[in-house]
């Protein structure tokens, strides 16, 4: 199964996370992704990512985890501004 979660980046005191596809029954020992999808900065609440890929990735049935979604649905309400 497909899903788009976040991937932690960065240093110590100083995380940046990664939207990334994996699959969920490989990645989980090897650590491996399939593709990278955007970033997230927690400290200046400041993300990019990539809408299309994103909507073609779940149209292949890629699930979205739960902190994923939150943070996908409030960074394009964020765009719409």
């Amino acid at each position: 199964m497909l899903k788009i979660r976040l991937q932690k980046i960065g240093k110590k005191n100083n995380l940046k996370f990664r939207f990334v596809l994996i699959d969920s029954k490989k990645a989980s020992k090897s650590g491996g992704f399939l593709e990278i999808l955007g970033f997230y900065d927690p400290q200046s609440k400041k993300g990019e990512f990539k809408k299309e890929k994103i909507e073609y990735w779940r149209l292949k049935g890629a699930q979205l985890s739960p902190t994923t979604l939150q943070l996908f649905k409030r960074l394009t309400a964020d765009l719409k501004k």
